[in-house]
């Protein structure tokens, strides 16, 4: 079973990225980087949407919880679902 969440948050994803690589290659990346930055922020925040959705995601198989025995750096532990 397949999560249509995660589905449409990894083809945003994908398409951010191939935006984002076009950007990098173009002629106009070597005058001006600023569209390339643009791009970069989207493909961040779409992998960033895509992560998190994961975190609660019940169909990647894991579920990560709080452990209070565990210090404050590394508050979260992997669980099997």
């Amino acid at each position: 079973m397949e999560c249509p969440i995660c589905r449409d948050l990894e083809r945003s994803y994908n398409e951010e990225l191939r935006e984002y690589a076009e950007a990098r290659s173009s002629a106009y990346y070597v005058v001006n980087t600023r569209f390339a930055a643009i791009k970069n922020v989207d493909m961040e925040r779409a992998l960033y949407a895509l992560e998190e959705h994961h975190l609660l995601c019940v169909f990647t198989g894991k579920l990560l919880m709080h452990s209070p025995e565990r210090d404050k750096s590394a508050g979260l532990i992997e669980l099997a679902a």
